[in-house]
């Protein structure tokens, strides 16, 4: 489906792909010989949810390709096609009587992360996060909690209730959610619409006991024990941390270790 922005400039669109931090596949023909649809450097950008902005022809061509973008964003892999525009029933996608190729780049965003609960502890979450190069929303309840003023350095605020979040913030597979929040209750009354999404990770600060009733609260909700397996409570690496900012060292060591697929050993060889 094209997108209403169609007629904005396809390098608007992705200007704006990279302000919000979100993901496309940008094709463009990069090669034509004969009679092709459009000519090379044509460009098509592909959203997630199969909308798309600009052309690389039209018809049964442009929706081999969009399928071949979605499937690139999948794995994160750049993809070269060629395709014959000679006779529809060999399997061509026309008969101009051409060829051309499609480059289709994945363009997958700084990893996006955000934090739930802007006290202390999410405040350093914060300023921590920012200068390890994630894209970092601030989100609260309390919209007094949730400004420049009261968490500085982040790149949006969204002051909502936790079951409104996903509506107003894309929660995929880049995003690493932190709650930072003040209660049980509030955990427990938030976590299920955010486990609907598919993020790289959700933790949840607070004791075990926290941690236990939070369980509890969400088994009694209908969360099942797969969804509740996929929160990592309590938060963060064990370090012993005791002050706001060495709480956010541990919680960002353990995203840092599960992004790159390490173990969290100590290197060191006695």
């Amino acid at each position: 489906m094209l997108k209403e922005t169609s007629m904005t400039n396809i390098f608007q669109a992705l200007a704006q792909l990279e302000e919000r931090a979100e993901t496309g596949a940008l094709c463009t023909i990069v090669e034509t010989q004969g009679s092709t649809p459009r000519n090379a450097g044509s460009k098509m950008l592909v959203y997630p949810d199969g909308q798309f902005v600009g052309t690389v022809g039209g018809g049964e061509l442009e929706q081999r390709v969009i399928a071949e973008a979605l499937a690139a964003l999948d794995v994160g892999v750049p993809r070269k096609l060629s395709y014959q525009m000679n006779d529809p029933a060999q399997g061509d996608p026309g008969l101009c009587g051409g060829q051309l190729e499609v480059f289709i780049d994945p363009l997958i965003p700084k990893p996006k992360l955000v934090v739930i609960g802007g006290g202390h502890v999410g405040k350093a979450v914060v300023h921590l996060a920012v200068w390890l190069g994630f894209h970092v929303i601030v989100s609260d309840d309390r919209p007094e909690f949730c400004t420049p003023k009261a968490v500085p350095g982040a790149h949006a605020y969204v002051a909502c209730p936790m079951t409104e979040l996903a509506q107003q913030v894309a929660l995929n597979a880049w995003t690493y959610i932190v709650l930072t929040t003040r209660g049980a209750d509030v955990d427990a009354a938030g976590l299920p619409a955010l486990l609907e999404r598919e993020a790289a990770y959700i933790g949840v600060i607070g004791s075990r006991r926290r941690w236990a009733t939070t369980k509890k609260l969400l088994s009694a909700a209908g969360v099942s024990d797969a969804q509740i397996d996929r929160i990592h409570s309590p938060i963060g690496l064990e370090l012993n941390a005791e002050t706001p900012e060495e709480i956010a060292v541990s919680i960002l060591a353990q995203i840092i270790m599960q992004r790159r697929g390490g173990d969290g050993a100590v290197m060191s060889v006695k």
